[in-house]
C-alpha cells in the first residue's frame, strides 16, 4: 500500500510538472534513466509540490531510494526534492516522448494521463491552429469565416475551460491570458480593416458575446490553490474530547511541592512511561478521561496532587504534537489514493490533500466513511457559503473520504453577485440556486427569470429540437429569490439587466438657475417646469424658447413658446412630455464678443473684455499698470473707422494719460499703445577681472562707454599683464568670446578694437605666460617657450616637427587674444606664415582621409597623342 501510496503521489507530482498539451503515442519507448533524470528537471519551478507529495507519502527517504534503485533509475533521483532545497532552472514544455515515458514507467495513472488529453485539447486549438492559422489568416470573406468558428472555439475554451481546472500551474494561465490578448488584437483588427465583409465583420462581433461557458463551477478553484488553510496544525492546541493514539506526544507539568516537566510518548502498544509512576495506558481515552486516570495514579507518588483546594502540588496535561493518520480519499477526486493527515484532520483536510474533486466529482455529497458505514456526510456548499462546518468531521485511521458523482448542475448567469455553474443537492429549486450565486444584483429585473432547458430526447419535436425556454413568472413566494420552482439537470438560468433607459424625466437647460433634469408627471406644463428649474434669469431671451420632443420613431420635432415677461410665464403654456428637452436662451448668448486690446509699457499687455464707459486709466490698471520707464504723458490709440473706403483699416489719434485731462473712453475694438520714455533703460553692468589694478563690477555710465573707457576706470593692466591674453566674453545672445586687440584699443580710443561694451560683458586680463602650445599632428605635443618673431613653422618643428598624417599647410595658430591666424598661400610668391604671440596655440590638422585613385597620367597623354594626330591629319588633308 504504501509502495502505491508512493507511485500514486510521485505520478501526480510529476503530472504537474508536466502539465502540457500533447497526446500520448500509441507506441511508447521506456526511456533511460539519464533521461528519466532530465524528465524531472524540466519544471523545477514545481519542486515544492513534489517535495510535499513525497512527504505525504509516508516513506522515509532510504525507502523511496531503494524503490528507485530496484525500478533501474540512479537511487540520488529524487534527492533534490527530499530535502529543504530544491533545483532551479528554466521551465521546458515537454515533448510527446516525456509523457510516454512517464506513462510507461508507471508514474502517471489512467486519470492523470485523461487529464493530461484534456489539456491537450487546448494545445491542439492554439498551439498549432491558433498560432498558426490565425496569425497568417488571408483577409478575405471565406477565409474570414472559416477562422470565425477557430475564434469561437479558442475563446470559449479560454473563457472558461470545461474543467476550469485545467490550469494546474501559473505558466498555463500565463499561456491562456496571452491567448486571449492575442485573440482579441486579431478580432479588433478584423474589425477595422475595410476590406473585411460586413456580415463577416457581424459574425467575429457575435463570438465576443460570453456564452454560457464562461461560468465555472463553483467551488473548485477553492482545491486548486496554493494554500494551506486546510491543513492541521500538527503542534495542538486540540480539545478536551480529543482521542489520544499511538505516536501522539504529551506534556506532563508538576508545580507546587513538586516541580517536573515530563515529556511523554504514547508508544505503540498505547501506553505512557512516567517515572517513578510506571506505565499507564492511554489509548483512546480523551484529555478528560487522562486527567482522572493522572488524578488516581499520581498522588501514589506525589502526595500533594488531589482535587480541591488543599492540594499542594498542581499538574496539568496537554499535547504537543499530534499523530497521523492513515486514511484514503477515493471516487471522483483529482488525486485519488492513501493519504497520512495530522489526527486533528478533518474530510476537508483530506480532500484538500487529493486535490478536491476532479471534473466529475461531487460538492456536495462528501462521504466519512468509518468500518463499513458511513459516519457523516459533507456538504461543501455549506462550508463556502454559510461557514457551516459542522459536518466537517475529524477523521481516524483507516477512515475512508469518499467523493460521488456530481448530481445535477445548473447554471446561473446574468445580473446576480456570484455567476457559476451550481450543484443543486436533493430537492432544491430555482430559489435555492439563485441564493448559491449571492441573489439579484441591484440592477437586475426581478419580474423575470428565464430558464434554457434540454428536454428529453423523446419529448422532442419533429425538427429534433432538445431546447426550450421558460419564461418564469414574477416570484410569488420570495421576493429577493424567486420562486420555489423545481430545476432540473442543465439548466441554464439567465436574470437580465434593468433597461439603462430613463423614463418620466424631461430636462431643461439654458438660461435658469437650476439646469439638467427633472421627473415628469402627465399633464405638466411649460410654466411648471421653468418654475421647478429655478426660474429665469435675468438676462434670458423671452423671445422664443425650444421645446424637443422625442417622437415613438426615435425621432424629434422642434416646438416653441414665447414668454410674457421673466417671470416665466409663457404666452402659450405648451403640454409637456416624456423626454422632453427645453432650452432656454440668453441674450449675452447672441452679442458679440466685444474687447479692446492694449500693448507697450505695461506689464501685461493683451486683449481685454470690452465694457461701456471704460476709459484708458481703467484698460492700464487692468493690464497690471505702466511699468517702469513708461511715458505717461501720451498713448496712442487705434479705432475701428466708421469710414473705410480706401481700404482703411484703422484710424490713429493721441490721447493725454495726464490726471488733469479728462479720462478718454474706449470704444470696442480699440488698440492702446502706451509708449516708453526715450533711451530709458536700467543700469547695465559688467565684470573686470585678472592683471588690472581695481578688478570688480562696473556699472556702465553711458550707452556708447567703450572697453578703453573701463579698463581705464579699472586703473588699465597692471605690469604683469599680457595684453595680448585679453579674453572679452559677451553673454548677450550668446555671440561669446570676441577677439579684440587691447593695446590698439588703449592706444587709440575709438578703434575697431575698442568696442563699444553692452550689458553682461566680461573682460579678463590674464598674466604673461611667456609660453606657446603646440597641438594636433605633431610627434610631440608640448608648450614652447615664447621666442619674439618666430613663426609658425619653428613652433612646429621645435615640438618634434609634423607627423606622418599632419597637413601643415592647413596650420593656424590661436593668438592669445582670440584672433585666429592661418598660413596664407600667395601662388608663386612665398606663403604668408603666422607668427604666434606669447600665451598662443599652435594647431597641425590631421590630413583628410581620401579614396586612392588610379594614376591617370598615362592616360591623359595617350588621349593628347591622339588629338595631336588627328589635328595634323585634317591639316594635311586641307593642304593637298
Amino acid at each position: 500500500m504504501r509502495l502505491q501510496s508512493l507511485t500514486a503521489s510521485v505520478g501526480v507530482a510529476i503530472a504537474l510538472l508536466f502539465g502540457a498539451s500533447l497526446a500520448i503515442a500509441q507506441v511508447p519507448q521506456v526511456p533511460s534513466p539519464s533521461q528519466a533524470q532530465q524528465l524531472l528537471q524540466t519544471r523545477p519551478d514545481l519542486a515544492a509540490q513534489l517535495r510535499q507529495r513525497l512527504e505525504e507519502s509516508g516513506l522515509t527517504p532510504d525507502q523511496i531510494r531503494a524503490r528507485l534503485e530496484a525500478a533501474g533509475y540512479p537511487d540520488s533521483l529524487l534527492d533534490a526534492y527530499m530535502g529543504t532545497n530544491g533545483t532551479a532552472g528554466d521551465t521546458v514544455t515537454p515533448s510527446d516522448e516525456v509523457i510516454n515515458a512517464v506513462s510507461r514507467l508507471g508514474l502517471v495513472d489512467s486519470a492523470t494521463v485523461d487529464s493530461l488529453l484534456g489539456t491537450a485539447r487546448l494545445d491542439s486549438l492554439l498551439g498549432r491552429r491558433m498560432r498558426g492559422r490565425l496569425a497568417d489568416t488571408v483577409d478575405t470573406g471565406a477565409a474570414i469565416y472559416a477562422d470565425s468558428l477557430l475564434l469561437a472555439r479558442a475563446l470559449r475554451r479560454l473563457r472558461a475551460p470545461p474543467d476550469a481546472y485545467a490550469f494546474d500551474s501559473t505558466a498555463d494561465t500565463a499561456f491562456a491570458a496571452d491567448s486571449m490578448r492575442a485573440i482579441r488584437a486579431r478580432i479588433r483588427s478584423l474589425i477595422a480593416d475595410t476590406s473585411v465583409p460586413y456580415a463577416a465583420k457581424q459574425r467575429i462581433l457575435r463570438l465576443l458575446a460570453p456564452p454560457d461557458s464562461s461560468l465555472r463551477v463553483f467551488g473548485l478553484n477553492l482545491f486548486r490553490r496554493g494554500s494551506s488553510q486546510f491543513r492541521a496544525n500538527l503542534a495542538g492546541p486540540v480539545g478536551a474530547n480529543y482521542r489520544i493514539e499511538p505516536g501522539d506526544q504529551l506534556m506532563l507539568i508538576l508545580t507546587g511541592q513538586a516541580e517536573a516537566a515530563r515529556s511523554l510518548l504514547v508508544t505503540r502498544e498505547g501506553f505512557i512511561v512516567i517515572p517513578s509512576v510506571g506505565e499507564i495506558a492511554v489509548a483512546n481515552l480523551t484529555l478528560t478521561q487522562l486527567e482522572d486516570l493522572l488524578y488516581e495514579r499520581l498522588p501514589r507518588f506525589y502526595s500533594g496532587v488531589r482535587r480541591g483546594p488543599t492540594a499542594t502540588t498542581h499538574f496539568t496535561i496537554s499535547v504537543t504534537r499530534l499523530h497521523t493518520n492513515q486514511v484514503f480519499v477515493v471516487g471522483d477526486v483529482a488525486q485519488p489514493g492513501s493519504y497520512e493527515i495530522s489526527s486533528a484532520g478533518t474530510a476537508l483536510t483530506a480532500l484538500y490533500a487529493a486535490g478536491g474533486p476532479d471534473p466529475n466529482g461531487s460538492l456536495r455529497r462528501v462521504e466519512i466513511r468509518r468500518q463499513g458505514r458511513v459516519a457523516d456526510s459533507l456538504d461543501v456548499y455549506a462550508y463556502l457559503l454559510r461557514g457551516d462546518a459542522s459536518h466537517d468531521a475529524q477523521l481516524q485511521s483507516g477512515d475512508i473520504v469518499f467523493v460521488a458523482v456530481h448530481g445535477p448542475r445548473v447554471k446561473v448567469a446574468g445580473d446576480v453577485i456570484r455567476p457559476g455553474i451550481f450543484e443543486l443537492a436533493a430537492g432544491e429549486t430555482l430559489r435555492d440556486a439563485l441564493r448559491d450565486a449571492g441573489g439579484f444584483e441591484p440592477s437586475a429585473v426581478r419580474h423575470r427569470v428565464q430558464i434554457t432547458r434540454v428536454i428529453p430526447d423523446t419529448n422532442a419535436g419533429p425538427d429534433h429540437r432538445a431546447r426550450v425556454v421558460i419564461d418564469v413568472p414574477p416570484p410569488n413566494l420570495d421576493a429577493d429569490l424567486g420562486p420555489a420552482l423545481a430545476m432540473q439537470a442543465d439548466d441554464s438560468v439567465q436574470v437580465f439587466r434593468a433597461e439603462l433607459s430613463v423614463r418620466d424625466r424631461i430636462n431643461v437647460s439654458g438660461d435658469v438657475w437650476l439646469p439638467g433634469a427633472q421627473g415628469f408627471s402627465p399633464g405638466e406644463r411649460l410654466s411648471d417646469a421653468i418654475k421647478l428649474a429655478g426660474g429665469l434669469k435675468p438676462d434670458a431671451y423671452l423671445g422664443t424658447v425650444l421645446i424637443s420632443r422625442l417622437r415613438s420613431d426615435s425621432s424629434r420635432v422642434q416646438l416653441r413658446a414665447t414668454m410674457k415677461d421673466s417671470t416665466g410665464n409663457p404666452t402659450d403654456d405648451v403640454i409637456l412630455e416624456d423626454h422632453d428637452d427645453v432650452r432656454v436662451f440668453a441674450l449675452h448668448e447672441m452679442r458679440p464678443r466685444r474687447f479692446v486690446a492694449i500693448a507697450g509699457a505695461v506689464h501685461r499687455g493683451g486683449r481685454l473684455a470690452y465694457h461701456e464707459g471704460m476709459t484708458v486709466r481703467d484698460l492700464v490698471l487692468l493690464a497690471g499698470g505702466p511699468t517702469e520707464g513708461a511715458d505717461l504723458k501720451e498713448a496712442e490709440i487705434a479705432r475701428v473707422p466708421e469710414n473705410r473706403a480706401g481700404g482703411v483699416t484703422a484710424v490713429t489719434m493721441r490721447v493725454s494719460l495726464d490726471s488733469t485731462a479728462p479720462p478718454t473712453v474706449l470704444q470696442p475694438y480699440d488698440n492702446v499703445l502706451i509708449f516708453r520714455q526715450v533711451d530709458w533703460t536700467l543700469p547695465r553692468t559688467v565684470v573686470v577681472t585678472g592683471e588690472v589694478r581695481y578688478p570688480g563690477r562696473y556699472t556702465l555710465t553711458t550707452k556708447n562707454e567703450r572697453l578703453s573707457d573701463v579698463l581705464s576706470r579699472a586703473g588699465g593692466p597692471t605690469k604683469e599683464a599680457d595684453p595680448n591674453g585679453i579674453v572679452l566674453v559677451r553673454a548677450q545672445n550668446r555671440v561669446g568670446r570676441i577677439g579684440v586687440d587691447v593695446r590698439s584699443a588703449l592706444k587709440n580710443p575709438k578703434d575697431r578694437d575698442d568696442l563699444v561694451l553692452q550689458d553682461g560683458d566680461s573682460i579678463a586680463l590674464p598674466a604673461y605666460s611667456g609660453v606657446v602650445r603646440v597641438a594636433g599632428a605633431v610627434n610631440a605635443p608640448v608648450a614652447i617657450t615664447y621666442v619674439p618673431g618666430k613663426n609658425l613653422k619653428y613652433y612646429v618643428y621645435a615640438a618634434g616637427g609634423p607627423s606622418v598624417k599632419a597637413e601643415l599647410s592647413h596650420a593656424y595658430v590661436t593668438q592669445p587674444d582670440g584672433h585666429v591666424e592661418g598660413v596664407r598661400s600667395h601662388g608663386i610668391l612665398p606663403a604668408t606664415i603666422p607668427v604666434p604671440e606669447s600665451g598662443a596655440r599652435v594647431y597641425v590638422p590631421e590630413k583628410e582621409l581620401r579614396l586612392q585613385q588610379p594614376d591617370q597620367t598615362l592616360a591623359y597623354i595617350g588621349t593628347a597623342v591622339q588629338l595631336i594626330a588627328s589635328l595634323a591629319t585634317v591639316i594635311y588633308l586641307s593642304r593637298h
